[in-house]
């Protein structure tokens, strides 16, 4: 069962930053090698909640796709490459999921396949979900104009259980991550009359984005800490969400 990681990392050192900003070049060579690895982004993070052009030095991550969870946990264990990761950062956290719907390509290439469901399957749990984007830079004024609101929104919304914002390049390919107690909640905010849901049509209708893809996820568990805590240990069990109304959310609009 493909598994997916989300690991984010804070360095707190001015040095520790300089030695993670050069791995945004050095880390490719042995993440490319790595074996089983199908699919992997080095990512960098915006200022405050990550929702803004603006770079973070302190907070970077790398987004990996594996066959299986075993496997994926066996290597972020093992492999001496995510080893020097924690050790050099003050604080890290690793997310696990399994896809169960997505659209779109990232970088040009499917980062990976999600599950099968007959149109009745019912997946328990809290619903995750990941929006990645190519920003035209023509439109990127425009992109960015609409993203305050949508910060302030998705930082108040008293569902939303975990949120950051990260990308390749944070001005032009902008990747959110956020965990939801339930579908319901998450759909509301994603393709509601909200900022958010507002933006999204303007996306699409007005041509702003190069490439897009966009993914629903299991939440299967985590590792480590962020900003002194889990961010799942206070999540309550959420109401079964059916699969087919989790992909209507990835038909834009």
């Amino acid at each position: 069962m493909t598994t997916v990681c989300l690991s984010i990392f804070h360095f707190d050192a001015p040095l520790d930053r300089l030695w993670v900003i050069g791995q945004m070049a050095y880390a490719r060579a042995p993440l490319s090698r790595m074996p089983d690895l199908q699919f992997y982004k080095l990512l960098g993070s915006g200022t405050g909640e990550g929702f803004t052009p603006k770079p973070n030095t302190a907070v970077w991550g790398i987004f990996t796709v594996w066959p299986d969870e075993a496997t994926a946990r066996r290597h972020l264990a093992d492999e001496p490459l995510f080893k020097k990761w924690r050790a050099k950062s003050d604080e890290h956290w690793t997310v696990y999921l399994n896809p169960i719907a997505s659209k779109g390509m990232w970088g040009g290439k499917v980062p990976f396949t999600s599950e099968k469901y007959e149109s009745n399957a019912t997946p328990e749990g809290p619903i995750v979900a990941l929006t990645r984007a190519q920003v035209k830079l023509g439109a990127a004024t425009r992109f960015w104009r609409r993203v305050p609101n949508i910060s302030q929104m998705v930082g108040s919304d008293p569902n939303v259980v975990f949120k950051i914002g990260m990308g390749e390049l944070p001005l032009i390919y902008q990747m959110t991550f956020s965990i939801w107690p339930n579908g319901e909640s998450m759909s509301a905010f994603a393709r509601g009359n909200t900022y958010h849901g507002n933006a999204i049509k303007s996306a699409f209708s007005e041509k702003w984005l190069v490439e897009y893809f966009f993914a629903r996820f299991r939440l299967l568990g985590s590792e480590g800490s962020w900003q002194g805590k889990d961010p799942l240990a206070g999540l309550a069990k959420a109401a079964p969400v059916k699969t087919a109304q989790v992909a209507r959310e990835l038909e834009p609009a």
